[in-house]
């Protein structure tokens, strides 16, 4: 499958360009971890209605003046030979430790701080990240709430960004119903991936052990070119994790 990825992905995420490069571009800084830098959504890059983050996309929108090292994180190893050929091109690159490609999954934050800590000077000296970005990505995860959660308290440095674009569960109680309703079948056929998350309210919604919030800023909006009743339904956010 990942043939089809390469063949169908750098035409398509030319869809979502506006969007990925105001998020991406101004906002990431430092050391960023990718957490979907290989995956996208089957039927978007078949019906090509929106884009992937798929094959290192992401590297594309990197301010290469701001970011000193892309952490691409991306469980299928097929994908990792044209992944890295995209964030060379991008400039980055592993052997100058500018590109770190991890084959482990985002709900496993062991692993990633394990690799963090065993890299080189590009990492926080706290083996945190600068930048979190995450690009439909969160609605095929396993347990996404736990693992966006954990992936913001204990991988993202203070003061550091969580940068998504995700499709979520539509704010219209009847569009939302169609979503829940179609969700098991849609996850079945398309690898996991699920309609109905509503990963912008869980986003916003982290706390820290005394409940209170983990961010000093955050800003999420919808995509201005999906219509309201969309079952595919985006949103964008910036959050700023409190220092």
């Amino acid at each position: 499958m990942s043939k089809l990825w390469v063949t169908y992905g750098p035409g398509i995420d030319a869809n979502i360009q506006p969007q990925k490069a105001s998020l991406i571009t101004p906002n990431a800084h430092g050391v960023v971890l990718d957490i979907g830098a290989g995956k996208y959504e089957p039927l978007r890059s078949i019906i090509m209605l929106i884009a992937p983050s798929g094959h290192g996309h992401t590297a594309n929108y990197l301010d290469k003046a701001r970011v000193t090292q892309y952490i691409a994180l991306e469980p299928n190893v097929f994908m990792h030979p044209q992944l890295r050929a995209t964030a060379n091109a991008a400039g980055f690159h592993e052997s100058d430790g500018t590109l770190l490609i991890l084959s482990c999954g985002a709900e496993d934050s062991l692993s990633i701080l394990s690799s963090l800590g065993n890299n080189d000077q590009h990492v926080h000296p706290h083996h945190g990240v600068d930048t979190l970005i995450s690009v439909l990505t969160l609605c095929s995860v396993p347990s996404p709430q736990r693992t966006l959660t954990t992936l913001v308290t204990d991988v993202l440095h203070p003061g550091g960004k969580f940068l998504f674009f995700e499709h979520v569960l539509n704010p219209k109680a009847d569009v939302a119903w169609w979503q829940r309703f179609w969700a098991p079948v849609w996850s079945l056929i398309f690898d996991g991936c699920r309609l109905d998350r509503p990963t912008d309210t869980w986003s916003e919604g982290i706390t820290d052990e005394r409940e209170e919030s983990v961010w000093d800023e955050q800003a999420v909006w919808s995509n201005p070119g999906d219509p309201e009743d969309a079952l595919l339904h985006h949103r964008m956010g910036r959050m700023v994790k409190r220092a």
